[in-house]
């Protein structure tokens, strides 16, 4: 109970009608077989609230609580697979991002990149030894945010790989974003980035893509002044690693840890939006 309200605080796992009513048209619809249907399909959005309860918690699915009614273990660890191979998680950040820039809470005025180390297991393909964390495997997330640090797009790479090498990819991953007449939007003026994205190659492929790059110069004293619009990106990670699953890359498959770090980034979108239109 909210002290002095009397009011129960509903779960970070809980799913209302709202988010409910954006989610549910994207799920594949799954038919049951007319002979030998075998047993009834679990509801999707119980399921749903399961692999919210696995991303918050970073429980192993098949650890997860029967008293919650979200299902077997076993379906919160197959369900996930199969709407990641419908593409379920990028059209529901799609969808967000273009509901939060019908309401003006999207700034595509500028951009900032950015790229965080995290342990992972040494099977998966995409974790490598770190050039920063004396050496241990592990993987890196890269993202990119607008101006006020709502995730754009996010790419799962091995933990050695070079921040600049994702800056086009990540440009590139930033979804067509609807929400307002005329031609979807996609590319920010402007991009920022640290010293470890300086690189003449890179800043003509930038402007390639018809965006200004803004970054650091190596050798140059601190106090240029991006520090003080870059700290959003560095805000989104810390919000975005708030989400247990994705402090460790426990997955050996690739796409199953992707879909977790894309529907981490379109909750945080849809808790934007929530506060955009509360206002």
């Amino acid at each position: 109970m909210i002290r002095g309200c009397g009011v129960a605080r509903p779960k970070p796992w809980e799913v209302d009608d709202a988010l409910g009513a954006v989610i549910q048209p994207l799920l594949p619809e799954v038919e049951r077989r007319a002979r030998h249907p075998g047993r009834k399909r679990h509801p999707d959005r119980l399921v749903f609230q399961g692999i919210l309860f696995v991303l918050h918690t970073g429980i192993a699915c098949e650890h997860l609580p029967q008293e919650l009614g979200f299902g077997p273990g076993m379906t919160c660890r197959l369900r996930p697979a199969e709407w990641t191979e419908a593409g379920v998680w990028p059209r529901l950040h799609e969808v967000l991002l273009a509901e939060l820039r019908s309401v003006d809470a999207l700034d595509f005025s500028r951009a900032a990149v950015d790229g965080s180390h995290i342990r992972g297991v040494e099977e998966g393909s995409k974790t490598g030894r770190s050039l920063v964390d004396r050496g241990r495997t592990g993987s890196k997330h890269h993202l990119i945010t607008d101006a006020i640090g709502i995730p754009l797009a996010a790419i799962l790479t091995g933990g050695s790989r070079n921040d600049v090498t994702r800056l086009i990819p990540l440009l590139e991953a930033v979804p067509p974003v609807r929400g307002k007449r005329g031609r979807p939007r996609r590319r920010p003026d402007v991009v920022l980035g640290d010293r470890g994205y300086d690189h003449g190659k890179y800043r003509r492929l930038v402007r390639d893509l018809g965006v200004k790059p803004l970054i650091a110069r190596r050798g140059t004293e601190h106090g240029s002044g991006l520090g003080t619009q870059r700290w959003l990106v560095k805000r989104a990670f810390a919000h975005l690693h708030w989400f247990r699953r994705l402090r460790i890359c426990w997955e050996l498959r690739d796409d199953i840890h992707e879909a977790f770090l894309t529907l981490g980034c379109a909750l945080l979108c849809w808790r934007r939006l929530n506060s955009a239109v509360a206002r």
